[in-house]
């Protein structure tokens, strides 16, 4: 290999790992979307959705593990209708594997007849904190605190 092959090919290999760097999501703006992609399946009433963003090995204070989780979404969504999910005032602080979310949350939902708020309300949302671990490039929730039961 001639010395203007050698950095010709130095050159592009420096830029493609530049513009992979700079192209790789940051841990921060994943776990911003996987708020906003469960809150989305939240509102589509999608199970399976909602699920993919909890760990199997979720459990938290209230003695709530995945499958209670699952139980309790479908019991949710069969009684539910028109929901809408409004969440603000996120906070996320991330470590090596593990993150802390902190969010102010308000749901809206239909049950038979009456529509109103069913987690929060328009002077005080809830207040909830996620911790969430990641597995190799995906973060998932472990633990939430805050939802009285």
């Amino acid at each position: 290999m001639t010395v203007k092959k050698l950095h010709i090919f130095l050159l592009l290999l420096t830029a493609v790992i530049i513009t992979a760097f700079l192209l790789w999501p940051s841990d921060e703006s994943r776990i911003k979307k996987l708020f906003k992609e469960g809150s989305s399946a939240v509102e589509a009433e999608d199970i399976e959705k909602v699920l993919s963003k909890v760990a199997f090995s979720y459990h938290d204070d209230n003695g709530m593990t995945y499958l209670y989780i699952k139980d309790a979404l479908k019991r949710q969504f069969d009684a539910l209708a028109d929901i809408d999910v409004e969440h603000e005032k996120l906070r996320i602080t991330v470590s090596e594997k593990t993150a802390f979310a902190e969010m102010d949350v308000r749901v809206i939902a239909t049950l038979g007849s009456e529509t109103g708020y069913i987690i929060g309300d328009i002077k005080k949302p809830l207040h909830l904190k996620f911790t969430l671990e990641k597995e190799r490039t995906k973060w998932l929730i472990v633990k939430s605190e805050g939802f009285r039961l």
